[in-house]
């Protein structure tokens, strides 16, 4: 049979925190006016409740005792959230490390990716290509065309080919005959020879 000793002992490590999460787990605990269960901060709030009540009804020891056991569950809880800070604190650096990691990586790739477009002229940036249309040669005046410059333009526009010289004609030059078949040897008429038959 355990003594009285061994079975308190038991009892206090119940209350312990044995890592998870302290802030939202839920405690029994076991007050002078019976147990009281909740998380840490409902455990909290209800023992400071009842250290109150016992203050207006003047019973000060009652009042401390309720004041004390608040007090150990905001420990547990401040404990809680300082390790929770830490844990958070270490994940942000090592999401920091991580970042940076892949920042480097990114920027080693580009630089073998702009590296490999330097020796490849296919990859190289090209030359803009220019339009020489009429169009694009005359420099926009930011004015608003009226109809009277469309008319202008117009007729600017069917005048410009009557102005136009005709280049003078080439006369064709016409392929030879093919010679009958029956005088293979016989001289063509603009004095050749005759071709080979293929």
């Amino acid at each position: 049979m355990r003594s009285s000793k061994s079975r308190s002992r038991v009892k206090n490590n119940r209350n312990r925190p044995s890592g998870g999460n302290v802030v939202n787990r839920v405690f029994d605990s076991s007050g002078p006016e019976g147990k009281v269960r909740g998380t840490p901060q409902q455990i909290i709030d209800k023992y400071n409740q009842l250290a109150r009540d016992a203050q207006l009804s003047n019973d000060r020891v009652a009042a401390e005792n309720f004041q004390q056991h608040a007090e150990h569950y905001l420990r547990l809880l401040s404990e809680a959230q300082r390790e929770m800070e830490a844990r958070r604190e270490e994940q942000d650096r090592q999401n920091r490390e991580r970042q940076a990691e892949r920042d480097r990586e990114r920027a080693e790739r580009q630089e073998r990716e702009a590296a490999a477009r330097q020796s490849d002229p296919a990859e190289a940036p090209q030359p803009d290509v220019m339009d020489f249309t009429p169009e694009a040669a005359t420099p926009e005046s930011g004015l608003v065309e009226t109809p009277e410059s469309k008319d202008a333009a117009a007729a600017a526009a069917t005048e410009a080919p009557a102005k136009k010289e005709k280049a003078p004609r080439r006369p064709r030059t016409r392929k030879p005959k093919p010679a009958p078949e029956g005088t293979e040897d016989a001289p063509t008429s603009n004095g050749d020879a005759p071709e080979a038959a293929e």
